[in-house]
């Protein structure tokens, strides 16, 4: 692979948002890495293996793509790839700020990576994971938003969390 980008992110699910934003890097990148956190301060729905899993699934047919899991300082993880991008989504002006301090902290880390922010598609920009998960979690649609294999896990841990109730 020539220049790769890594697009970062917990993907607690992955949306067509994220999908998104990767098929338009393709489209400047030779290739991008979908790096799936395993470290992350979010209360994760899923475990990274299903994150990675789901991931795998929904850009299978995206050769130029790799997903996998990571641990520890992103600036660390796009190195050792051997890339020198990180791609972040942006969805609103209200994403910049910890965007843009995220930036300027991996840039001091690493002065060598870049961070370069892509615009959310019109079609998904009010598309987030949390959201997905609250409206799946009250029972309502996420067809359109998500892929298939994410929508039918969101249907399954719901279901199975309101039987242990």
């Amino acid at each position: 692979m020539g220049k790769i980008a890594v697009y970062a992110g917990s993907f607690d699910p992955i949306t067509f948002g994220h999908v998104d934003i990767v098929e338009r890097a393709l489209e400047c990148f030779d290739g991008v890495i979908l790096a799936v956190a395993a470290d992350t301060p979010k209360d994760a729905l899923f475990t990274v293996k299903e994150r990675v899993e789901m991931a795998k699934v929904a850009l299978k047919d995206k050769p130029d793509v790799v997903v996998e899991n990571f641990r520890g300082l992103l600036v660390n993880y796009v190195a050792s790839a051997k890339a020198t991008v990180i791609l972040r989504g942006l969805r609103a002006t209200s994403d910049f700020e910890y965007e843009f301090h995220m930036a300027s902290t991996n840039k001091n880390l690493n002065p060598q990576i870049e961070t370069l922010f892509m615009m959310a598609n019109k079609d998904y920009f009010f598309v987030s994971s949390r959201t997905i998960k609250e409206v799946a979690s009250l029972g309502g649609s996420v067809k359109g938003l998500v892929p298939e294999c994410v929508e039918r896990k969101l249907k399954e841990r719901f279901h199975a969390l309101k039987e242990r109730r």
